[in-house]
């Protein structure tokens, strides 16, 4: 909804709290509508009509307002002609009643709602170099990278060595020290709004454990972090799926792994060609209407993805949305159009 916009303002978005009459929301829309004949752009006029129109059809409808509220969108893109309308209710209750035609949807009240859902926080540590990520719904992400500085091994024995010793321990508890305040900077915040679900530690050596053991994490973070620590072999971005696919039973249910599962089984049937898989889109919704579908996995940024999902749900098929932080995502959007499912049985 963010990436749509209009030269004119005729992007309808409303935000209908708990409790608040439909009535009372279709009268203030009749309202508006009542007076867009004094918009002089014929074009400009005919879609902020139409958006208003829509959302009135469809509110009328509604008997009454959902214990979490109502969140409206309806427009027109003026380049495409395109239009849509989407009345749903939102995971968490609408805070304010919010009104506005714009070149834009307004969606700033549902982010804190969607986007951070289903957060953990990741670390894979190393006594010289560190990857601070997030794992956030189906998205993956390097927050930061980190390097210390940790000469190599000294031979001359003696004081020498152990004066040796002790700097090089210096600069690996520094280099700790660093990585749990820059890991406080990006994950404290999220705990303090109750949005971090954990936090999952690796690495390719006991470090992962000097570091968890030394209490280089803020006392409320370190109470965050899952009880096995996992061991993987690179740091960056491959470091960060590496260390998810290994936590996998520890996150279960978490929709990055869970994407990940379908695409796997998707690929297995694909190869096999044992008939158990469809993709064009014309094929998927056939066969999601012929209640064959055991799942769809759909790219999160086609502008149907959440229509097929309300339509899957009345057949019990489970919807695995992707994004390009996912592996094979982007092959999934070119090579199949950004819809495949797996089937139950063969149709064909």
């Amino acid at each position: 909804m963010k990436k749509w916009s209009a030269p004119a303002t005729v992007l309808l978005s409303l935000y209908i709290p708990p409790g608040r009459p439909i009535s009372d929301v279709v009268n203030l829309l009749r309202q508006e509508l009542s007076i867009t004949d004094n918009i002089k752009l014929k074009r400009t006029r005919d879609a902020v009509q139409r958006a208003l129109t829509s959302a009135i059809d469809r509110l009328t409808k509604i008997p009454k307002t959902p214990d979490t509220g109502l969140v409206v969108f309806c427009g027109e893109d003026m380049n495409t002609g395109k239009f849509i309308c989407y009345v749903f209710a939102p995971p968490d209750p609408v805070p304010v009643f919010f009104y506005r035609t714009d070149k834009w949807f307004h969606t700033e009240f549902l982010e804190d709602m969607v986007e951070e859902r289903e957060t953990f926080g990741i670390i894979i540590i190393e006594r010289d170099a560190a990857t601070i990520g997030l794992l956030k719904g189906s998205r993956l992400k390097v927050l930061e990278e980190l390097e210390g500085y940790v000469p190599g091994k000294h031979h001359k024995g003696g004081q020498s060595q152990r004066r040796f010793d002790r700097i090089i321990e210096q600069l690996v508890e520094e280099f700790f020290k660093r990585v749990g305040e820059h890991a406080t900077k990006h994950f404290l915040p999220l705990l303090e709004k109750g949005l971090l679900k954990g936090i999952i530690i690796g690495g390719p050596g006991y470090a992962k454990q000097d570091f968890v053991k030394g209490g280089y994490l803020d006392y409320r973070l370190k109470q965050k972090v899952l009880p096995q620590l996992i061991d993987v072999s690179y740091q960056g971005e491959a470091g960060l799926r590496e260390l998810v696919m290994k936590a996998s039973d520890l996150i279960q249910g978490q929709m990055y792994v869970e994407a990940l599962k379908a695409l796997e089984e998707f690929k297995y049937h694909l190869a096999k060609d044992d008939g158990l898989i469809v993709y064009g889109d014309e094929e998927v919704l056939e066969a999601l209407k012929m209640g064959a579908l055991k799942a769809i996995i759909i790219d999160e940024e086609r502008s149907d993805a959440e229509l097929i999902e309300e339509e899957a749900k009345k057949y019990g098929t489970k919807v695995y949305f992707i994004s390009d932080d996912i592996p094979e995502g982007e092959w999934i959007k070119k090579t199949f159009g950004g819809l495949v499912g797996i089937l139950r049985y063969r149709i064909g």
